[in-house]
C-alpha cells in the first residue's frame, strides 16, 4: 500500500483550469474522500492520480516515486466507475478475472484469486452469470472485485453507488468501508454525497472551482467548516445563514437582538468587523414558545419525519431557517416562536469572504 503526495497540481483543458495548484497528501491506508458539486473537479483530480490525465503542471507521488509520467497500467491502480462498465459477452468470472489475463496470471492463480475476491463482496454464487442476469448492486460489486483481484496499491473509486437505489446504496457503502480496513488498501472516492463522505471517509477534502477549500476528518469539516460553501455543503438540511449588524456586544438579526456568542467577542473587536453571516445547523437550536432570547421569527412550515419534524421558521418576509423538533410538539401556522441556538455551536463568517471568522 502507499501514501500518494500530490504536489501543486494544476490540470487545464485548453483556457479552462479545472484544478487549480492542489497539494494533498493522502497518508497509507487512508480512505479519502474527494467530496464537491458537478463540475467541482474532483473526477478529474481522481483520473490524474489513475494517470488516465497528465497534470499540466505539478507532481503526483506515491511514497517516494514519482509517477507523474507513469502510464496508467503501471502504477498498480484500481478503477471502479459510476457506470460499472462491465463486459456484456463475458460471464462474471470472466469479467473479474480480466485484469489477470491481461498480466498473463498463471490459470491456477486466477481461479483462486477470482474465487477468493468473489467470496469477500458476496458474489461467488454468480460467477455463472451474465451481466444483464444481475441487478444493479450486484454488477457493482463485480466492478469492485475486478478492481480488487489485481491486489492494487491504490484504489481509485469514482461515484460508484450514485446509480444504485437508497436502500442498496447504505448497504454497498457499509460493506465498501469493511473492505477497505480489512485490506488496509488506501482509498480515495469520489462523491457529490455529503452523507456518504461523512459515513465512509477517515478524512474528506471538499474541492470547488478546482480549488481544495478544506480538508479534515468527518466531525471536523462538519462542526468547524473553513467557508460558508463548507457549511452549506454538508449536513441535510443544511446549516441556516443569516445576516447579522454588529452593535456593541450584541448582534442584530431583522427583529432581533442577541448577545455575541462567547467564543467571537474578542475576534470580532480584534477584526473590527461590523457585519456577519450567522450561521447554525438545524440540530443545535431549539424552537421556544413564549419570551427567550434568540431569533424571533413565526412557523412557516412543518415537515413530520417520523421520530423528528423539520419546522421551517421565518425570521423576515423572505428570510426562512430551519430547525429540529421532537415529533409529539404541534405548531400552528403563523405562531410566533423564537430560535434559541447552542451558543457553542455557533459560526459567524465574514460576510465579504464568507470565510469562519476563527480562520481570518
Amino acid at each position: 500500500m502507499v501514501k500518494i503526495t500530490l504536489d501543486r497540481i494544476t490540470k487545464k483543458f485548453g483556457k479552462f483550469t479545472a484544478l487549480n495548484n492542489i497539494t494533498l497528501e493522502i497518508e497509507d491506508k487512508e480512505f479519502m474522500a474527494l467530496l464537491g458539486p458537478s463540475g467541482s473537479g474532483k473526477s478529474t483530480l481522481l483520473y490524474t492520480i489513475a494517470g488516465i490525465y497528465k497534470p499540466t503542471s505539478g507532481k503526483i507521488y506515491f511514497d517516494e516515486r514519482d509517477v507523474t509520467e507513469v502510464p496508467p497500467k503501471d502504477r498498480n491502480v484500481g478503477l471502479v466507475f459510476q457506470n460499472w462498465a462491465l463486459y456484456p459477452h463475458m460471464k462474471v468470472f470472466k469479467n473479474i478475472a480480466f485484469p489477470l489475463e491481461l498480466k498473463k496470471a498463471p490459470k491456477e492463480e486466477i481461479e483462486k484469486k477470482v474465487r477468493e475476491v468473489a467470496k469477500m463482496l458476496h458474489i461467488d454464487h454468480l460467477l455463472d452469470r451474465y451481466p444483464w442476469q444481475l441487478s444493479g448492486g450486484q454488477q457493482q460489486r463485480v466492478a469492485i472485485a475486478r478492481a480488487l483481484v489485481k491486489e492494487p496499491d491504490v484504489l481509485l473509486l469514482d461515484e460508484p453507488l450514485s446509480n444504485l437505489d437508497a436502500l442498496l446504496r447504505l448497504e454497498v457503502r457499509a460493506e465498501l468501508k469493511r473492505l477497505q480496513k480489512e485490506l488496509g488498501i488506501t482509498a480515495v472516492y469520489v462523491t457529490h454525497d455529503q452523507a456518504e463522505a461523512l459515513a465512509m471517509a477517515d478524512r474528506i477534502a471538499i474541492i470547488k472551482d478546482g480549488n481544495i477549500l478544506q480538508v479534515g476528518d468527518p466531525d471536523e469539516v462538519y462542526y468547524k467548516p473553513m467557508y460558508k460553501f463548507v457549511a452549506g455543503f454538508l449536513g441535510s438540511p443544511p446549516m441556516n445563514f443569516v445576516e447579522a449588524e454588529v452593535e456593541g456586544d450584541m448582534l442584530r438579526i431583522y427583529h432581533s437582538r442577541i448577545p455575541i456568542p462567547k467564543q467571537y467577542g474578542e475576534i470580532i473587536k480584534k477584526l473590527n468587523i461590523t457585519e456577519v453571516l450567522f450561521g447554525f445547523r438545524p440540530h443545535d437550536a431549539e424552537i421556544v414558545r413564549g419570551e427567550a432570547e434568540g431569533i424571533k421569527g413565526e412557523i412557516y412550515s412543518f415537515e413530520p419525519l417520523g421520530r423528528e419534524q423539520i419546522i421551517t421558521v421565518a425570521v423576515d418576509s423572505d428570510v426562512f431557517v430551519k430547525v429540529f423538533a421532537p415529533e409529539e410538539e404541534h405548531f400552528r401556522f403563523g405562531e410566533k416562536v423564537t430560535i434559541v441556538p447552542r451558543e457553542d455551536r455557533v459560526i459567524l463568517f465574514d460576510k465579504k469572504t464568507e470565510k469562519a471568522l476563527e480562520y481570518l
